[in-house]
Protein backbone atom coordinates (compact mmCIF):
# COMPACT_ATOMS: atom_id res chain seq x y z
CA UNK A 1 0.00 0.00 0.00
CA UNK A 2 1.13 3.44 -1.04
CA UNK A 3 1.80 5.94 2.41
CA UNK A 4 3.04 8.35 0.91
CA UNK A 5 1.39 12.24 1.34
CA UNK A 6 0.58 14.38 -1.46
CA UNK A 7 -0.17 18.24 -0.52
CA UNK A 8 -2.33 19.67 -3.05
CA UNK A 9 -2.86 23.46 -2.63
CA UNK A 10 -5.64 25.04 -5.07
CA UNK A 11 -6.95 21.44 -4.28
CA UNK A 12 -10.36 22.56 -5.02
CA UNK A 13 -10.28 24.66 -7.90
CA UNK A 14 -10.52 23.37 -11.73
CA UNK A 15 -7.42 21.51 -12.41
CA UNK A 16 -6.02 21.36 -8.44
CA UNK A 17 -9.47 19.05 -8.15
CA UNK A 18 -8.65 17.06 -10.80
CA UNK A 19 -5.21 16.27 -9.97
CA UNK A 20 -6.74 15.71 -5.97
CA UNK A 21 -8.57 12.30 -7.70
CA UNK A 22 -5.75 11.17 -9.82
CA UNK A 23 -3.19 10.74 -6.88
CA UNK A 24 -6.27 9.16 -4.87
CA UNK A 25 -6.64 6.72 -7.60
CA UNK A 26 -2.62 6.57 -8.03
CA UNK A 27 -2.94 5.27 -3.84
CA UNK A 28 -1.73 8.62 -2.19
CA UNK A 29 -3.20 10.08 0.66
CA UNK A 30 -3.81 13.50 -0.28
CA UNK A 31 -4.25 16.08 1.57
CA UNK A 32 -6.40 19.38 -0.18
CA UNK A 33 -5.79 22.97 1.09
CA UNK A 34 -7.82 25.66 -0.59
CA UNK A 35 -9.25 28.98 0.95
CA UNK A 36 -12.22 28.62 -1.88
CA UNK A 37 -11.36 32.25 -2.93
CA UNK A 38 -12.35 30.79 -6.83
CA UNK A 39 -12.22 26.61 -5.73
CA UNK A 40 -15.25 25.28 -4.56
CA UNK A 41 -16.46 22.31 -2.86
CA UNK A 42 -18.78 21.20 -4.79
CA UNK A 43 -15.39 20.39 -7.08
CA UNK A 44 -14.16 18.05 -4.30
CA UNK A 45 -17.59 16.50 -2.69
CA UNK A 46 -17.09 13.02 -3.93
CA UNK A 47 -13.66 13.21 -2.67
CA UNK A 48 -14.55 13.99 0.92
CA UNK A 49 -16.16 10.50 0.91
CA UNK A 50 -12.55 8.81 0.66
CA UNK A 51 -10.82 8.26 3.93
CA UNK A 52 -7.57 8.72 2.50
CA UNK A 53 -8.40 12.68 1.54
CA UNK A 54 -8.23 15.67 4.06
CA UNK A 55 -9.53 19.31 3.31
CA UNK A 56 -8.29 21.71 5.24
CA UNK A 57 -9.61 25.17 3.91
CA UNK A 58 -6.39 27.41 4.78
CA UNK A 59 -4.57 29.87 2.67
CA UNK A 60 -1.28 29.24 1.43
CA UNK A 61 0.03 32.82 2.66
CA UNK A 62 -0.69 31.04 6.17
CA UNK A 63 0.30 28.78 8.08
CA UNK A 64 -0.89 25.59 6.90
CA UNK A 65 -0.57 23.78 10.38
CA UNK A 66 -0.01 20.16 8.49
CA UNK A 67 1.20 17.67 10.81
CA UNK A 68 1.63 14.63 8.72
CA UNK A 69 4.91 14.33 6.87
CA UNK A 70 4.83 15.77 3.48
CA UNK A 71 6.48 13.38 0.38
CA UNK A 72 4.67 16.02 -2.80
CA UNK A 73 4.05 19.22 -2.49
CA UNK A 74 2.30 20.69 -6.27
CA UNK A 75 1.42 24.04 -5.58
CA UNK A 76 -1.73 24.68 -7.70
CA UNK A 77 -2.96 27.91 -5.91
CA UNK A 78 -3.60 31.16 -7.20
CA UNK A 79 -5.92 33.28 -8.90
CA UNK A 80 -5.69 32.32 -12.44
CA UNK A 81 -8.91 34.28 -14.59
CA UNK A 82 -8.45 37.02 -16.47
CA UNK A 83 -11.08 39.10 -14.96
CA UNK A 84 -8.80 38.70 -11.87
CA UNK A 85 -6.16 40.45 -13.05
CA UNK A 86 -8.00 43.87 -13.06
CA UNK A 87 -10.09 42.75 -9.17
CA UNK A 88 -7.74 40.76 -7.20
CA UNK A 89 -4.17 42.36 -8.31
CA UNK A 90 -2.40 42.25 -5.24
CA UNK A 91 -3.99 39.02 -3.86
CA UNK A 92 -2.39 37.22 -7.33
CA UNK A 93 0.94 38.39 -5.78
CA UNK A 94 0.84 37.94 -2.68
CA UNK A 95 -0.48 34.24 -3.17
CA UNK A 96 2.19 33.56 -5.71
CA UNK A 97 5.03 35.78 -3.27
CA UNK A 98 4.65 34.69 0.68
CA UNK A 99 2.57 31.82 -0.31
CA UNK A 100 5.37 30.36 -2.49
CA UNK A 101 7.85 31.05 0.00
CA UNK A 102 5.47 29.20 2.65
CA UNK A 103 5.44 25.91 0.69
CA UNK A 104 8.90 26.04 -0.41
CA UNK A 105 10.01 26.25 3.55
CA UNK A 106 7.51 23.32 4.09
CA UNK A 107 9.22 21.77 1.44
CA UNK A 108 12.66 21.77 2.97
CA UNK A 109 11.47 20.94 6.46
CA UNK A 110 9.94 17.67 5.07
CA UNK A 111 12.31 17.01 1.98
CA UNK A 112 9.26 16.70 0.09
CA UNK A 113 9.60 17.08 -4.02
CA UNK A 114 8.39 20.43 -5.10
CA UNK A 115 5.85 21.18 -8.05
CA UNK A 116 5.35 25.38 -8.79
CA UNK A 117 2.43 25.65 -11.37
CA UNK A 118 3.21 28.52 -13.77
CA UNK A 119 2.00 29.76 -16.82
CA UNK A 120 2.61 30.02 -20.40
CA UNK A 121 1.61 33.92 -19.51
CA UNK A 122 5.44 34.71 -18.22
CA UNK A 123 6.25 34.95 -21.80
CA UNK A 124 3.96 37.64 -22.37
CA UNK A 125 3.36 38.55 -25.76
CA UNK A 126 5.75 36.50 -27.24
CA UNK A 127 7.80 37.31 -30.12
CA UNK A 128 9.17 33.98 -30.16
CA UNK A 129 6.67 31.17 -31.61
CA UNK A 130 6.55 27.99 -30.78
CA UNK A 131 7.93 29.63 -26.95
CA UNK A 132 10.75 27.17 -25.69
CA UNK A 133 11.25 26.60 -22.16
CA UNK A 134 14.46 28.57 -22.36
CA UNK A 135 12.64 31.78 -23.69
CA UNK A 136 12.59 34.95 -21.33
CA UNK A 137 9.25 36.23 -22.53
CA UNK A 138 8.27 39.58 -23.68
CA UNK A 139 6.29 40.82 -20.28
CA UNK A 140 4.36 44.40 -19.91
CA UNK A 141 4.87 44.44 -15.82
CA UNK A 142 2.81 48.02 -15.67
CA UNK A 143 0.33 46.68 -17.42
CA UNK A 144 -3.34 45.05 -16.37
CA UNK A 145 -1.86 41.33 -16.76
CA UNK A 146 1.56 41.93 -15.33
CA UNK A 147 0.23 41.19 -11.73
CA UNK A 148 -0.07 37.61 -12.61
CA UNK A 149 2.26 37.48 -15.32
CA UNK A 150 5.33 39.05 -12.61
CA UNK A 151 3.93 37.37 -9.56
CA UNK A 152 4.16 33.89 -11.89
CA UNK A 153 7.91 35.13 -12.92
CA UNK A 154 8.94 36.12 -9.20
CA UNK A 155 7.65 32.92 -7.81
CA UNK A 156 9.57 31.08 -10.23
CA UNK A 157 12.64 32.76 -9.51
CA UNK A 158 11.96 31.99 -5.90
CA UNK A 159 11.90 28.10 -6.80
CA UNK A 160 15.05 28.11 -8.45
CA UNK A 161 16.44 30.18 -5.65
CA UNK A 162 14.96 27.37 -3.16
CA UNK A 163 16.98 24.64 -5.80
CA UNK A 164 20.37 26.41 -5.58
CA UNK A 165 20.81 27.48 -1.90
CA UNK A 166 18.83 24.97 0.28
CA UNK A 167 18.76 22.26 -2.48
CA UNK A 168 15.07 21.67 -2.88
CA UNK A 169 13.76 19.25 -4.91
CA UNK A 170 11.86 21.36 -7.23
CA UNK A 171 10.83 21.59 -10.94
CA UNK A 172 8.43 24.40 -12.53
CA UNK A 173 5.60 24.01 -14.75
CA UNK A 174 4.29 25.81 -17.26
CA UNK A 175 0.40 25.78 -17.87
CA UNK A 176 -1.16 26.78 -21.31
CA UNK A 177 -4.90 26.73 -21.77
CA UNK A 178 -6.81 24.02 -19.86
CA UNK A 179 -10.36 22.98 -20.67
CA UNK A 180 -12.99 20.29 -19.01
CA UNK A 181 -15.21 19.45 -15.98
CA UNK A 182 -15.13 21.98 -13.07
CA UNK A 183 -13.83 25.23 -15.61
CA UNK A 184 -15.85 27.72 -14.27
CA UNK A 185 -18.53 29.10 -16.34
CA UNK A 186 -17.88 32.80 -15.24
CA UNK A 187 -13.87 32.44 -15.35
CA UNK A 188 -13.84 34.68 -18.33
CA UNK A 189 -11.92 31.68 -20.20
CA UNK A 190 -12.25 32.04 -24.11
CA UNK A 191 -14.19 27.93 -23.87
CA UNK A 192 -15.94 28.13 -20.78
CA UNK A 193 -16.96 32.00 -22.60
CA UNK A 194 -18.05 31.01 -25.58
CA UNK A 195 -19.87 27.53 -24.59
CA UNK A 196 -22.05 29.40 -22.10
CA UNK A 197 -22.65 32.17 -24.00
CA UNK A 198 -24.01 29.93 -27.12
CA UNK A 199 -26.09 27.81 -24.33
CA UNK A 200 -27.97 30.92 -23.93
CA UNK A 201 -28.37 32.28 -27.36
CA UNK A 202 -26.28 35.23 -26.05
CA UNK A 203 -23.91 37.19 -28.64
CA UNK A 204 -20.60 35.02 -28.79
CA UNK A 205 -18.29 37.52 -27.65
CA UNK A 206 -14.27 37.64 -29.52
CA UNK A 207 -11.89 40.11 -28.90
CA UNK A 208 -10.16 42.13 -31.65
CA UNK A 209 -10.58 40.26 -34.91
CA UNK A 210 -10.57 36.86 -33.60
CA UNK A 211 -7.11 35.85 -35.29
CA UNK A 212 -5.14 35.58 -32.36
CA UNK A 213 -4.23 31.83 -31.49
CA UNK A 214 -4.13 29.39 -28.60
CA UNK A 215 -3.43 25.87 -27.47
CA UNK A 216 -5.74 23.67 -25.61
CA UNK A 217 -5.14 20.78 -23.27
CA UNK A 218 -7.70 18.29 -22.16
CA UNK A 219 -7.68 18.57 -18.43
CA UNK A 220 -7.01 15.13 -17.77
CA UNK A 221 -4.40 14.71 -19.87
CA UNK A 222 -3.04 18.25 -18.11
CA UNK A 223 -3.49 16.04 -15.06
CA UNK A 224 -1.03 13.55 -16.53
CA UNK A 225 1.52 15.69 -17.83
CA UNK A 226 1.57 17.54 -14.22
CA UNK A 227 2.13 13.90 -12.05
CA UNK A 228 5.13 13.05 -14.73
CA UNK A 229 6.44 16.25 -14.57
CA UNK A 230 6.64 15.61 -10.74
CA UNK A 231 7.65 11.81 -10.84
CA UNK A 232 9.94 11.68 -13.67
CA UNK A 233 11.21 15.29 -14.18
CA UNK A 234 14.17 16.50 -13.09
CA UNK A 235 15.38 19.00 -9.88
CA UNK A 236 15.66 22.19 -11.10
CA UNK A 237 13.74 21.59 -14.84
CA UNK A 238 10.78 23.76 -16.31
CA UNK A 239 8.11 21.62 -18.27
CA UNK A 240 5.67 23.61 -20.41
CA UNK A 241 2.23 21.79 -20.41
CA UNK A 242 -0.43 22.13 -23.36
CA UNK A 243 -1.75 21.10 -26.66
CA UNK A 244 0.00 20.39 -29.57
CA UNK A 245 -2.06 22.13 -31.95
CA UNK A 246 -3.06 26.23 -32.15
CA UNK A 247 -6.31 27.47 -33.49
CA UNK A 248 -7.48 30.85 -34.19
CA UNK A 249 -10.13 32.36 -31.92
CA UNK A 250 -12.54 33.32 -34.26
CA UNK A 251 -12.42 29.53 -35.40
CA UNK A 252 -13.12 28.29 -32.10
CA UNK A 253 -15.93 30.58 -31.89
CA UNK A 254 -17.40 29.64 -35.00
CA UNK A 255 -17.18 25.55 -34.57
CA UNK A 256 -19.07 26.13 -30.57
CA UNK A 257 -21.54 28.14 -32.48
CA UNK A 258 -21.96 25.35 -34.94
CA UNK A 259 -22.14 22.57 -32.57
CA UNK A 260 -25.04 24.17 -29.82
CA UNK A 261 -26.72 25.12 -33.07
CA UNK A 262 -27.43 28.57 -30.70
CA UNK A 263 -28.94 31.67 -32.50
CA UNK A 264 -26.04 33.32 -30.80
CA UNK A 265 -24.12 35.62 -33.49
CA UNK A 266 -20.35 36.20 -33.25
CA UNK A 267 -19.47 40.20 -32.39
CA UNK A 268 -16.27 41.66 -31.98
CA UNK A 269 -15.02 43.90 -29.24
CA UNK A 270 -11.66 45.92 -28.29
CA UNK A 271 -8.64 43.36 -27.94
CA UNK A 272 -7.87 43.80 -23.97
CA UNK A 273 -4.19 45.72 -22.84
CA UNK A 274 -1.74 43.16 -23.46
CA UNK A 275 -3.62 40.13 -24.73
CA UNK A 276 -1.22 38.00 -26.46
CA UNK A 277 -1.62 37.87 -30.43
CA UNK A 278 -0.10 33.98 -30.56
CA UNK A 279 0.02 31.60 -27.31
Amino acid sequence: MNEEIALVTGGAGFIGSHLCEYLLNKGFKVICADNLSTGSEKNIEKLRTNEDFKFLKKDVRDDLEIKEKINYIFDMASRASPKDFKDYPIDILTTNGFGVFNLLNLAEKNNAKFLFSSTSEIYGDPKEHPQKETYCGNVNTLGIRGCYDEAKRFAEAMTMAYVREKNVDARIIRIFNTYGPRLNEYDGRVISNFITQALRNEPITVYGDGNQTRSFCYVSDMVEGIYKAMMEGKKGDVYNLGGEDEYKILDIASKIKELTSTNSNIVFKELPEDDPRIR
